[in-house]
């Protein structure tokens, strides 16, 4: 039922981005393009979406004590800005900004089979193969002592 229930949100996700015209990348450039042809209309998708989910979350979390399909409310505590998140941060703003395309977008974009949009799914993709891969590295690598 839960995988159910994901399938049809990110059906209603993907097909909410398209329609707002997140799927676009020329038009997700003009938005970041302040400087140039600006365009603001995705300023108004955000609001819109954040107009939304902002007091639903607080009446829901108000209202029930666990959500209907999960054990717990997922809500981040941790707000502690490390340099992992910061590096992670701008690279996620300059590959959105460069290539007009987040995850999400690409995603939903994928049906369209275009080249562009596949370009940009397998170095998503390569991305995270190759953070694993330091991951792992890093954690099975024993610290280095100091000398004393």
């Amino acid at each position: 039922m839960r995988s159910l229930v994901a399938f049809i949100a990110g059906i209603i996700f993907a097909v909410g981005l398209a329609l707002g015209g997140m799927t676009r990348p020329d038009k997700v450039i003009s938005f970041l393009d302040v400087f140039g042809a600006w365009d603001p209309s995705l300023a108004f998708v955000m609001l819109g979406a954040i107009g939304v989910y902002a007091p639903l979350l607080r009446l829901i979390t108000r209202k029930r004590q666990k959500p209907i399909l999960a054990d717990t409310f997922q809500i981040p505590t941790n707000r502690e800005l490390t340099p992992p998140l910061v590096i992670g941060a701008l690279l996620f703003g300059a590959g959105w900004g460069l290539s007009g395309f987040c995850p999400g977008p690409a995603i939903a974009s994928a049906p369209t089979v275009h080249p562009t949009v596949w370009l940009f799914i397998g170095g998503m993709l390569g991305g995270m193969l190759l953070y694993r891969i330091y991951d792992a590295l890093k954690s099975s690598t024993p610290a280095q002592e100091t000398p004393r």
